[in-house]
């Protein structure tokens, strides 16, 4: 689960320049998800919601998870730098069974459900701007094929304390990748400080 985190009032709802810029963000989103061959479920608001391994199932979904994740952040500073608006994206993936079917009789709807959709809903919520966020289930199927960064625990209401980690990178990233993550991280704090969101 991914939500967009842009300073007021330059997301605010009711101003109409917000539906071409999500526009802009969700069909950047759209090309990612059919890059990495993942599914897009669902937006919400100024969510996004893409899920991998269904509804085939894979060993590596992952690894395109947490990768579609860094192109993300990769297209959130594009657009950002290219329209002058102060943007930002929080991205939480966690991973585990889920529930998934066709519902309603009109505008039928793929939808999922179960403790898995909620977990990554909250590792976005109460993740930092500019970061993605694993949970400890997510980072043992990696495989030590990404850089993440021990986070601690923190509370999450109905689950209690949860270890969690920050994704920074493949494993092997250039020098100057790195640097430039670094440099994105203190930007995304600094953001993070003055804006308001969800």
């Amino acid at each position: 689960m991914t939500a967009v985190v842009g300073r007021a009032p330059e997301l605010h709802p009711q101003i109409p320049e917000t539906v071409g810029l999500l526009d802009r963000l969700f069909s950047a989103f759209d090309q990612l998800a059919e890059r990495h061959g993942l599914e897009k479920i669902k937006t919400i608001g100024d969510a996004y919601m893409v899920v991998g391994g269904v509804p085939d199932r894979s060993t590596d979904h992952p690894a395109r998870v947490v990768a579609m994740g860094l192109d993300m952040l990769r297209a959130v500073a594009t657009i950002a730098h290219e329209t002058g608006r102060q943007l930002d994206l929080r991205v939480g993936v966690h991973t585990g069974p889920v529930v998934a079917g066709v519902i309603g009789t009109t505008k039928f709807s793929y939808d999922l459900w179960g403790d898995t959709v909620n977990t990554a809903s909250r590792m976005e919520s109460h993740g930092a701007s500019g970061r993605i966020q694993i949970t400890r289930a997510t980072k043992e199927l990696l495989h030590d094929e990404f850089v993440c960064e021990p986070r601690g625990t923190i509370p999450i209401k109905g689950k209690g304390e949860v270890e969690t980690w920050y994704l920074v990178e493949p494993q092997g990233a250039p020098l100057h990748s790195r640097m430039s993550s670094a440099q994105n991280a203190a930007a995304a704090s600094t953001s993070r400080s003055s804006t308001d969101s969800s």
